[in-house]
């Protein structure tokens, strides 16, 4: 009996040293979180690029539907480009063509991009956040209107826009690109301020370190219909791709 009970003595002491032998040191374990922390600080970021990838591959997609509302409105008014108005803007224009207002948005952009639009009533698309400003053309119109003209196109009463057929280069010729997010403009004027080039277009949304880095680049649809990533300050140099006239494509600008 006492044989006995050494043994199962024994034998529990036995079990109870496996046990301790499997468990994990807290050196272990440390060393465990400290790779699992690696691993995810690699991660990570490849993650967060990759949600961004996804973000700006939507925005391009909202921008060819914008072009091709451009297009169908171009086609529905004889060639012309909505007129650069003080009253009714392109967003409300081109609003049959892209139907849904989310598509003025991009995913990258704030939550509530500004707009200078405020009637909801008359005009939702012109009041809704909005992440796009368009080509205002005022370099080729500066150079084709005579004074009268001139002046009723600064004062948003010009009754015509732009002609397709006046771009040369519809695919190396800006129609739309991303704006500031704290921009309520509409069309890309040269005269105003430094020029709308540097002072209104987001020139780094997408695949930048942090806002203002000059990092990245941005989305830009052609007067084609075909939508480029170019990265900070391309827009503007060698050439100027909002521009229209050979004046102002090879006069580019230089503050940014």
């Amino acid at each position: 009996m006492s044989a006995i009970k050494k043994e199962t003595r024994r034998t529990r002491k036995t079990a109870s040293q496996t046990r301790t032998l499997r468990a994990f040191t807290l050196i272990e374990l440390l060393v465990v979180i400290a790779i699992i922390a690696i691993l995810a600080g690699m991660l990570l970021p490849a993650l967060s690029r990759a949600k961004e990838m996804g973000k700006r591959i939507s925005c391009v997609n909202d921008m060819r539907q914008l072009s091709l509302s451009l297009s169908m409105y171009s086609d529905e008014n004889n060639g012309y480009f909505p007129p650069r108005s003080a009253t009714m803007r392109w967003p409300t224009y081109l609003k049959d063509g892209f139907k849904n207002l989310n598509v003025l948005r991009c995913p990258s952009d704030g939550p509530n991009p500004k707009t200078f639009g405020t009637d909801t009533v008359n005009y939702p698309a012109d009041a809704a956040p909005r992440s796009y400003l368009i080509n205002g053309w005022n370099d080729y119109f500066q150079e084709n209107l005579d004074a009268g003209g001139w002046a009723q196109y600064e004062a948003g009463t010009y009754a015509r826009g732009i002609r397709d057929t006046a771009i040369r280069l519809p695919s190396a010729t800006i129609a739309f690109g991303e704006k500031e997010t704290e921009s309520g403009h509409y069309y890309m004027d040269f005269y105003e301020g430094n020029g709308n080039d540097v002072d209104e277009v987001e020139q780094s949304r997408h695949s930048s370190t942090k806002p203002g880095s000059r990092g990245g680049g941005s989305n830009y649809a052609m007067v084609d219909g075909s939508v480029s990533f170019l990265k900070f300050g391309r827009s503007l140099s060698p050439i100027n791709l909002w521009a229209v006239t050979d004046t102002y494509r090879t006069n580019y600008a230089t503050y940014y």
